[in-house]
């Protein structure tokens, strides 16, 4: 699975109109500027976003768009989805799956597990924790790797 680039600019986008005051609307021009996005693909990914509730547009000369909501209360998986669709690692999670192994397979545990743990990152990050002052660079949010300590054969 791979974040399409629409994913990554809807996130930047977003992360524009959370640095503004609460309610300030934004023109889609001057987004596309500032975070250097095609006007007419930025255009369309908001669309995605205003049908999934997490923007709004006012129409005419003092429109734009602004968050729907608190950008505390905007999770970076509701963006992603909103855009994306549903995050779903195995094929036996479709609504018609396409999978011989339905029902018992390994693999599919395995998957689940990298899925959940994916989601609930995404799920965890929220708009206002990326643009904070401490974000400024990608947030850490994995714990430490704990690698085990290589076995040595004992002698007899």
């Amino acid at each position: 699975m791979q974040i399409s680039r629409a994913g990554e600019y809807g996130v930047l986008g977003l992360m524009n109109l959370a640095r503004r005051a609460p309610g300030e609307l934004a023109m889609i021009e001057e987004v596309s500027r500032m975070e250097k996005i095609p006007e007419s693909f930025l255009a369309k990914i908001f669309q995605h976003l205003a049908r999934a509730g997490l923007v709004r547009s006012n129409r005419g000369a003092h429109g734009g768009f602004a968050l729907a909501r608190n950008p505390a209360q905007i999770t970076v998986l509701e963006i992603i989805e909103a855009i994306e669709g549903k995050i779903i690692f195995q094929r036996c999670k479709l609504a018609k799956p396409v999978c011989s192994h339905v029902g018992g397979c390994a693999i599919c545990g395995l998957f689940e597990q990298a899925q959940d743990g994916v989601k609930d990152v995404l799920a965890r990050t929220s708009l206002r924790g990326l643009v904070s002052p401490r974000a400024k660079a990608a947030p850490s949010l994995r714990s430490p790797i704990r690698r085990p300590s290589p076995v040595r054969a004992r002698r007899p």
